[in-house]
């Protein structure tokens, strides 16, 4: 159920539609200049794309915000073009389109547990942690003698992403990526 807000009641984090398109409020600051009239200036996220898309209005305009909740749920499998995710109390199972979960793709580990983000009682995305624990399935052995500076070598994740790490890293070890910047951040 939508309600119709003025732009000055918006907060980080709400659900507006912007132009017919569910977005998710990034940043939602009013400006008071000298000699000029106030404004907003908002960065929001298109739900389904993952665009971002800088925002300014002026301080009358209104928005419809949705209400949203977050489930903490677990990611059974994927298939047809959907993630499926399961609440693990009632077994209710969630899929949601594969196009609306882009950020996230790369970190999405079956039976592992997510926050799941629901407007008006559907999900419609995924709301990852900062630092996610991940499997290293294929790393390539170091080679000796190439240790001056901070040298890397490029492995592969349980779910195929691909970044860079330290070279003592082997196969079968459990390492904490950044979600935000797809970074080495230590051992798990």
């Amino acid at each position: 159920m939508a309600t119709s807000l003025p732009v000055n009641q918006i907060k980080k984090k709400n659900i507006i539609n912007y132009n017919g398109n569910l977005c998710i409020v990034l940043e939602c600051m009013v400006r008071t200049p000298p000699n000029n009239a106030s404004y907003c200036q908002m960065e929001i996220r298109n739900i389904k794309s993952g665009v971002t898309i800088p925002l300014r209005t002026n301080i009358g305009a209104t928005f419809e915000v949705f209400d949203n909740s977050l489930k903490s749920l677990e990611l059974l499998y994927q298939a047809d073009g959907n993630y499926v995710f399961q609440d693990p109390k009632t077994f209710d199972e969630y899929p949601i389109p594969a196009a609306s979960l882009k950020d996230a793709e790369g970190f999405l580990v079956e039976n592992a547990s997510y926050q799941v983000l629901f407007v008006d009682e559907k999900p419609v995305s995924v709301d990852l942690p900062a630092v996610i624990e991940m499997k290293v399935v294929e790393a390539p052995p170091a080679v000796k003698g190439d240790s001056s500076g901070n040298v890397q070598k490029p492995v592969t994740l349980e779910t195929g992403l691909i970044i860079q790490v330290p070279l003592f890293i082997k196969e079968g070890e459990t390492i904490k990526v950044s979600t935000e910047t797809k970074q080495y951040q230590g051992r798990a």
